[in-house]
């Protein structure tokens, strides 16, 4: 991610790579309005060094922190029932990964780099914290939206786990699990409807509208279709990437960027998920035609969120 979002940087705002990466005080004023100090020289080697032991998490865990107490205490229901099992995967310990608000705020510092309104040296006056948190806001409602999906997927797929503990549907049933998943959807649209910005509205209900549309693909796939790759990864996209890149194209909106920057954010997160898929080799036992058989399976699966 480190490697993919350097680009991006780079490509988005002309800001060089070791600008952004080697200086852990930049990447602090641009996202607090704190104070920056130029980073000093280094050798080429020395770059590549220091990129590639760059952790992206470490860049905005602050405001990853920020995120999740704001997510936990968003859900509130009238019912204690619904309240509970809506923040099931927000407690602390089993928010899983978070790499939806991760990439989305690393996109935000990117695409704020050079704002058309506004000049790098202004990045602490008040326009700019209001931007932030609008941009915070998108993170909140994409993990909202994101969690909601994965609710509903253990439905229909009747898993048992998710994150290592029992799933939703397993603990409380389906029936309240559905619930709690429309819920995180409702209030991810009431939030997204406070930032008065309909284009935005527009990609994130675009974004609901497909994972819809990639579940149901998955569900009434036919064997041709299964062996398609054209298909799998319109599926893909409609399930899992489709929600990451109208996010990114929402936060490069939100920052007064030009369509082409918006288009470029779009496609980094769309890309991010389609065309860098993992690669697993799996040793597994299978059953053809009433023989046992055992060998490698190649398994590729696109970046899980």
């Amino acid at each position: 991610m480190t490697i993919l979002f350097s680009r991006v940087v780079s490509r988005i705002s002309g800001t060089p790579k070791k600008t952004f990466f080697n200086c852990p005080q930049l990447c602090q004023a641009l996202v607090f309005g704190t104070s920056c100090r130029s980073p000093t020289d280094s050798t080429p080697k020395e770059d590549a060094v220091s990129q590639d032991k760059v952790d992206p998490f470490s860049l905005v865990a602050h405001e990853m922190s920020l995120v999740s107490k704001r997510l936990r205490s968003s859900v509130v229901a009238k019912v204690p029932e619904l309240a509970s099992a809506a923040g099931y995967f927000f407690k602390e310990g089993v928010e899983g990964k978070r790499t939806c608000s991760v990439v989305l705020l690393l996109m935000a510092t990117a695409v704020d780099i050079h704002r058309p309104e506004s000049p790098f040296c202004c990045i602490g006056d008040t326009w700019t914290i209001e931007l932030r948190r609008r941009q915070q806001l998108i993170a909140e409602i994409t993990e909202m939206i994101h969690v909601a999906s994965l609710i509903h997927d253990d439905v229909l797929d009747d898993a048992d786990t998710r994150r290592g503990i029992g799933s939703l549907s397993f603990v409380v049933g389906n029936k309240l699990a559905v619930l709690a998943g429309d819920f995180l959807l409702f209030r991810a649209l009431r939030t997204l409807a406070s930032l008065k910005n309909t284009e935005v509205v527009s990609l994130l209900v675009t974004a609901i509208e497909n994972l819809v549309t990639g579940e149901t693909m998955q569900m009434a796939a036919t064997i041709e279709q299964r062996c398609s790759m054209e298909y799998y990864m319109q599926k893909t996209y409609y399930k899992t990437a489709s929600l990451i890149s109208n996010s990114c194209k929402a936060i490069a909106l939100l920052s007064g960027q030009t369509p082409g920057v918006a288009k470029l954010a779009f496609e980094y997160g769309k890309n991010l998920v389609c065309k860098f898929p993992k690669v697993i080799l799996r040793d597994k036992k299978y059953v053809l035609s009433g023989t046992t058989y055992s060998g490698i399976i190649l398994c590729i699966w696109p970046i899980s969120l």
